[in-house]
């Protein structure tokens, strides 16, 4: 398999800068050649030097229509590369990008220029959505004077929970701990979650867990059982809206509590239950787990629906 590390964001999101100081960093030296595919040229050019050093070779392709696996194929055979970097057009539909079958994407990072980052996510959601969804890193670049990164964290989270996100300023990379930020008092006993609440919380558990172990949290949810799922293990949870109507996700983690035999699923009810940090399969790794204090039937919200627009 041949490995490809597929950068992608709108033109002058940062993509250039970023790839050529990962090609003149020692960690990403190899032996064999580099292939980079440009399918756009912003005002950053790529030094020659570097390119030169780091035996990488460039291919410009100008038109969507021109990047298919044939032609993939062609250049390969043409420079015979150890591995491929793509400049992806951020223009360019990114849901109909095909490589080659022996092409893996070994790592997929969106540049987001963080000043035009609003514009691009209120206009172009749709756009934007399917750049971010399986990116492993994003990282918002010209951050400096933004006061709203908490919002923009929390627009990416909603549409990709597993990522890396990255801030940073003209001095580098930003510590993002917005606390302060947060529509519920942390020292409230329980911690009392409303719609806006449910989600912030959800999202920021996955990235600050410390914050919330040992503390009780109380939300309403509807209950969802799946099936290979331990006895008294389910999840309460939220329906989320991270894009359009057409692109939801549940949104939970899982909760142990003796008596989940009393529920269906998709009833809704009222949790109340301690956070804490345990190992479970699902997770495949350390995560929240909920035990509950208790479990009592709820009405379904008027919004059953809560949104991250």
């Amino acid at each position: 398999m041949k490995p490809v590390y597929l950068i992608n964001g709108f033109l002058d999101s940062g993509k250039t800068e970023f790839i050529s100081f990962t090609l003149d960093q020692p960690y990403f030296q190899i032996s064999g050649r580099t292939l980079l595919l440009l399918c756009e040229q912003g005002e950053i050019e790529y030094d020659p030097y570097v390119l030169k050093r780091s035996r990488t070779v460039v291919e410009v392709i100008e038109q969507e229509q021109d990047f298919t696996p044939e032609k993939m194929v062609e250049l390969e055979k043409k420079h015979r590369p150890e591995r491929i970097i793509i400049e992806y057009n951020g223009m360019w539909k990114f849901r109909d990008l095909r490589l080659p079958w022996h092409w893996r994407v070994e790592q997929q990072i969106t540049t987001i220029d963080a000043s035009t980052f609003p514009m691009y996510f209120t206009n172009m959601k749709s756009m934007v959505s399917d750049m971010l969804r399986k990116s492993e890193m994003i990282i918002f670049n010209r951050c400096d004077g933004i006061a709203e990164l908490n919002v923009y964290k929390r627009n990416v989270k909603a549409l990709n929970q597993t990522a890396d996100i990255i801030f940073e300023d003209k001095d580098g990379e930003i510590d993002t701990l917005f606390e302060e930020d947060l529509p519920y008092d942390l020292n409230s006993d329980p911690i009392v979650l409303d719609e806006k609440g449910y989600g912030i919380w959800y999202l920021d558990c996955l990235d600050h867990l410390e914050r919330y172990e040992g503390k009780t949290v109380q939300f309403t949810a509807m209950v969802m059982k799946p099936e290979q799922f331990p006895k008294d293990y389910f999840v309460p949870g939220r329906m989320a809206m991270t894009c359009c109507a057409e692109d939801m996700t549940f949104l939970g983690y899982v909760c142990v509590w003796d008596k989940i035999g009393l529920f269906a699923e998709r009833d809704w009810v009222k949790v109340t239950a301690v956070v804490k940090r345990e190992y479970f399969a699902d997770y495949e790794g350390e995560g929240p787990v909920l035990h509950a204090v208790s479990v009592t039937k709820a009405k379904q919200p008027k919004e059953p629906v809560i949104s991250f627009s």
